[in-house]
């Protein structure tokens, strides 16, 4: 048989490498000559967020409440005992399709209540509650508390519906409810994500992709007869690298409520260097090798702090990918007012509608008002912004009304003679909107 440690060597060399990997991801663009082209790169965001979702699915895999129970599962639903290869592939894709037909609801229901996740995102101290909520289960994945269903549960979900493709597809489904103790914190943060781009679509993918991530080592047990390494000490790691992930998730909840936190951050090489530096001593201080079970207080102290250096490192990576590569000058006030200037001054008008739990929003100051195609067609006009993020302020709530806005991201461009000609509600790209704005006179 095919060992799957001979293909990738030791787990804890495995998963140490993904480790300095995802720092080097997060902070490497920031060293990067050219900005202007990895921000170009970023407009395929729901290719990103699809694959960060089947990374997560595959991370969770490898967790103690999934990877003991691989081989087990895979005899149950029959693919050890198929007649050839193809059988036990088939038997292993209907698996695989069941723990799909679990996730994908979640994840179209996440974006269909989209609109009610960013109204409640309005308050500061909701999004403080969310962020502690991520922190909370981050501390779980260290260790410091276990989820766990009831036994009896769990043993009559695993043994639900038996050999052949339907017992297949039906174990598959109940696999999602199995693994809930892991995949709980992740699964709490994509949905989180998924709900701040209100897209019903792309929750779909992003949790499709989580699923295939999810049932990927049981289709290739199933299908290949694989001999997964035995289940040890690399498993600690990778609830730890997935803790570092939610505690990254929750200081960026956090600076949006608080922008404070984020204005340490300054874009500049010798930034990108300590970043970098900070991450690679939270490593070998034990942030993810390290376990908090292990006796002496020394041990937890250097994994506290590799944990506080590694998260911090990542966060700020994870702000350097969000600036916008240029600003805009944009003005704020009464909108009404703005645009009586803008007829005095002959100019065309751009008024855009932003708020901070709004993701297009951001994506359009990160990739399109800051496009160095964009800006100089922008520059023939009167640029304003409208912070719609608290909209019970009556104020907000008169203009936004004014204007006949119904959601966000919106967009408005008036011509010289105050009548609109443009009006976008989604996000567009930074040819088409300059090739839009410069037939706007």
């Amino acid at each position: 048989m095919l060992r799957f440690a001979d293909m990738f060597g030791s787990g804890s060399r495995l998963f140490g490498l993904l480790a300095l990997l995802a720092v080097m991801v997060m902070t490497a663009p920031a060293l990067a000559a050219e900005p202007d082209a990895f921000t170009a790169a970023l407009a395929r965001g729901p290719l990103y967020a699809a694959l960060a979702a089947l990374a997560g699915g595959f991370l969770v895999s490898l967790t103690p409440c999934v990877y003991p129970m691989i081989a087990v599962t895979v005899s149950v639903f029959g693919a050890r005992q198929a007649k050839g290869r193809w059988e036990g592939a088939l038997l292993s894709l209907a698996f695989v399709l069941g723990i799909v037909a679990m996730f994908v609801p979640l994840g179209v229901l996440a974006g269909l209540s989209g609109s009610i996740f960013g109204s409640v995102l309005q308050s500061r101290w909701v999004v403080t509650g969310i962020a502690l909520l991520f922190l909370v289960l981050a501390t779980a994945l260290f260790g410091a508390f276990e989820f766990a269903l009831p036994a009896a549960l769990t043993n009559r979900l695993a043994s639900v519906g038996g050999i052949g493709y339907k017992g297949a597809f039906l174990l598959g489904l109940a696999c999602g409810l199995i693994a809930s103790p892991c995949t709980g914190p992740v699964l709490t943060g994509i949905l989180t994500y998924i709900a701040q781009t209100r897209s019903a679509s792309l929750g779909a993918l992003a949790m499709s992709m989580f699923a295939l991530g999810l049932g990927a080592p049981f289709f290739v047990v199933g299908t290949f007869a694989v001999q997964l390494p035995k289940s040890g000490r690399w498993m600690v790691h990778v609830k730890s690298l997935l803790g570092i992930v939610l505690v990254v998730v929750a200081l960026y909840f956090l600076s949006t409520a608080f922008p404070v936190l984020g204005s340490w951050l300054k874009p500049s090489p010798r930034w990108a260097a300590v970043l970098i530096g900070a991450g690679l001593v939270g490593f070998g201080l034990g942030a993810v090798h390290r376990d908090f079970a292990e006796p002496g207080g020394a041990v937890k102290f250097l994994k506290g702090l590799g944990i506080a250096l590694v998260s911090a490192s990542l966060f700020g990576g994870l702000l350097w990918l969000k600036r916008p590569a240029a600003s805009v000058e944009w003005l704020h006030g009464d909108v009404t007012a703005l645009r009586e200037r803008a007829l005095k001054e002959g100019k065309p008008l751009l008024v855009d509608f932003t708020a901070a739990w709004c993701g297009a929003c951001q994506q359009l100051d990160r990739e399109t008002f800051s496009a160095a195609s964009v800006r100089p067609e922008m520059a023939r006009f009167v640029t304003v912004k409208v912070d719609a993020t608290n909209d019970d302020d009556p104020a907000v709530m008169a203009t936004l009304a004014n204007f006949k806005v119904r959601g966000l991201p919106t967009v408005l461009v008036f011509d010289s003679d105050g009548r609109e000609a443009l009006r976008y509600t989604d996000f567009v790209g930074a040819s088409e909107f300059r090739s839009a704005l410069a037939k706007v006179d």
